[in-house]
């Protein structure tokens, strides 16, 4: 099949590239030039109902995804004429990453713009994003959103720089026809899709993907070491790829792929697996969803279900972007984004966006909205996928993060493939990650 290149799904992907030295240097130079305004968002300018002009950049530029911001943009703006929303979507998070630092260096920002944490972290230490603990404190909504998602809007200095948007956490996909039940246990994971794999069907192939852009493979093994007893990196961004947990997770995939029933892939493998009567499995986003339904047609009713749990419980990573408030934005300008930010939260909206997008809300009122609801009777795992914002835990935000991620990448290739053990690979990972944070 195709392969699918849909910008927000391939959040699943993280492609998610290192700001050049130059570039930095640029949105350092832009933030000393910026004025008194830079980085001080201490007070929420009023909402004088004055007209103002807004950009959000963004990568929800096809699809579904589209469709909805599109929609919802557009009721902002029939309920509130004096603000006018400019949507700019960008193709893909690498060129969505580059446009806005490019940007922000020649002084001419968005208002707002998606990001993910590492990317936050970079802005806020150049000061060109607002911090939004104020902005916070006087929403109606924030006590209702998910544990997960208040741990999620803030970075290491505990002080909340984002606010949410577009979220998910992982799940397992699989074809009933092949999998009788869905594995509550990573060991029954791996027997069932043994027994699966016979003729030319692989039951799970992933994409690790590159030092330069870590993919979905990589997220399901970071995954898989928690679970068996060792986050890959430590709440203050530190990698630790050489911990128990870790070396267990990589011998794990090893052996599955020694048993015949992993195979690497690129652009999506399992989905394509899965949608061809290849593979029984693919694990990856919910926001995946709608992607792979359409994989499988009408050649079986998909099933979905929570990931396994580990010998240390179950685990899962949160994944998906926030939105950052550019501090170059005029008060009239940020009063607009802001309220436009709280929009698109609201339980309705949030309720609407997750039943046409597949991704989650963010907050616990969303899910009483009849459009949840609905939804939620029609693909009843999205209830227990949603209330796991609790407890699911992004990546660190640290700006490291995915060049050590991408160092995880090459180590899965390489113990995957048999070129060395797993605890050289991961030795090798380490030592390329512990280089990427002290030279950050």
């Amino acid at each position: 099949m195709t392969p699918n290149t849909n910008p927000a799904h391939m959040h699943g992907k993280r492609l998610i590239f290192a700001t050049s030295a130059l570039l930095a240097a640029g949105l350092t130079l832009t933030a000393c030039g910026a004025g008194t305004n830079a980085g001080s968002g201490s007070t929420v300018p009023a909402d004088t109902g004055a007209p103002a002009t807004i950009t959000f950049m963004e990568a929800m530029s096809s699809g579904a995804q589209k469709t909805a911001l599109a929609k919802m943009t557009k009721d902002f703006m029939d309920k509130n004429p004096n603000i006018k929303v400019q949507l700019q979507d960008q193709p893909d998070y690498g060129t969505l990453q580059t446009k806005i630092n490019a940007q922000t260096a020649a002084g001419t920002p968005p208002t707002i713009a998606q990001v993910y944490g590492s990317w936050a972290d970079e802005f806020a230490a150049s000061q060109v994003i607002v911090p939004l603990d104020d902005y916070a404190a006087k929403s109606d909504q924030y006590q209702s959103f998910f544990t997960g998602i208040k741990k999620d809007m803030k970075l290491a200095d505990g002080k909340t720089w984002m606010w949410p948007f577009n979220k998910s956490v992982v799940v397992q996909y699989f074809n009933p026809t092949m999998v009788p039940a869905a594995p509550k246990t990573w060991d029954e994971f791996a027997a069932t899709a043994k027994a699966a794999s016979t003729g030319n069907t692989v039951a799970l192939s992933i994409d690790p993907g590159s030092s330069s852009g870590p993919a979905g493979g990589t997220a399901f093994f970071e995954i898989l070491a928690e679970s068996m007893g060792d986050p890959v990196f430590a709440a203050d961004g530190t990698p630790q790829f050489t911990k128990d947990g870790a070396v267990k997770a990589m011998d794990y995939l090893v052996r599955m792929k020694k048993e015949g029933s992993l195979a690497l892939g690129t652009n999506y493998p399992g989905q394509a697996a899965l949608g061809g009567g290849t593979g029984a499995f693919d694990v990856s986003s919910v926001a995946s969803y709608p992607f792979n339904l359409k994989a499988v047609g009408d050649k079986f009713k998909l099933g979905v279900a929570a990931l396994p749990s580990g010998p240390k419980g179950p685990a899962n990573q949160l994944a998906g972007t926030n939105i950052a408030l550019f501090s170059k934005s005029s008060d009239a300008e940020k009063a607009a984004a802001w309220k436009y930010m709280q929009f698109l939260t609201s339980p309705e909206e949030m309720a609407y966006w997750s039943a046409t997008t597949g991704y989650l809300p963010v907050s616990k009122d969303a899910m009483a909205q009849p459009a949840f609801k609905d939804y939620a009777a029609k693909t009843p795992f999205v209830t227990d996928a949603t209330n796991q914002l609790d407890s699911a835990t992004p990546l660190p935000p640290k700006s490291w993060v995915n060049k050590a991620s991408g160092a995880l990448a090459q180590a899965i290739q390489a113990a995957v493939n048999g070129s060395t053990s797993s605890r050289d690979a991961l030795a090798a990972a380490q030592d390329s990650a512990m280089k990427a944070m002290k030279g950050s």
